[in-house]
């Protein structure tokens, strides 16, 4: 299985505000590489999505601005390239409404979403949220909602799921964005 996962964080409740992404890259099901950076938002930071993530405004004043970061990793999101997130509609969302405040164009790809397939699969768990899924499948999570740790957790959420149910209990859950 060929994957990246994908989180990103967010400096209020804006689609455009990004202030981390991270991308976790899969290959023949391991993980060969990781991508993170934070991300210079132009708006303001809240202080709920600060005491979420961690993030403060001055982390990220010499960080780059999302075009930048987009220049660097665009060429990854592409028709026939599956990106998965845990929560994949804010994830997407997130990187739709930076693209839109950019005038930037916008990707075609495959999607999963971690707690989709999870809830399919696992539907005794008490909820399935990240960390929820990571304690039920003992993967590691020390720091949630750390962008490069939420895509390695969903990237070994999803490496287990295909190694316990293999690829036709996934397959139906993807859908081109």
């Amino acid at each position: 299985m060929n994957f990246i996962a994908m989180d990103f964080e967010t400096a209020n409740f804006q689609k455009y505000s990004a202030c981390s992404l991270a991308l976790v890259f899969v290959q023949n099901n391991q993980i060969v590489d990781r991508y993170y950076s934070l991300i210079q938002p132009e708006t303001d930071f809240h202080w709920r999505n600060i005491n979420v993530h961690g993030i403060r405004p001055e982390q990220v004043k010499d960080a780059p601005k999302f075009p930048e970061v987009w220049a660097k990793i665009a060429h990854y999101f592409k028709p026939n390239h599956l990106i998965v997130a845990h929560n994949a509609a804010f994830d997407c969302n997130v990187l739709k409404g930076c693209l839109d405040y950019y005038n930037l164009e916008q990707p075609h790809y495959l999607s999963l979403c971690t707690v989709k397939t999870s809830r399919k699969l696992y539907p005794n768990f008490a909820n399935h949220k990240l960390n929820t899924v990571c304690q039920e499948l003992a993967i590691p999570l020390e720091n949630h909602h750390d962008a490069l740790e939420d895509s390695l957790a969903c990237a070994n959420i999803l490496l287990t799921q295909q190694k316990q149910f293999g690829d036709v209990a996934l397959k139906p859950l993807v859908k081109m964005i």
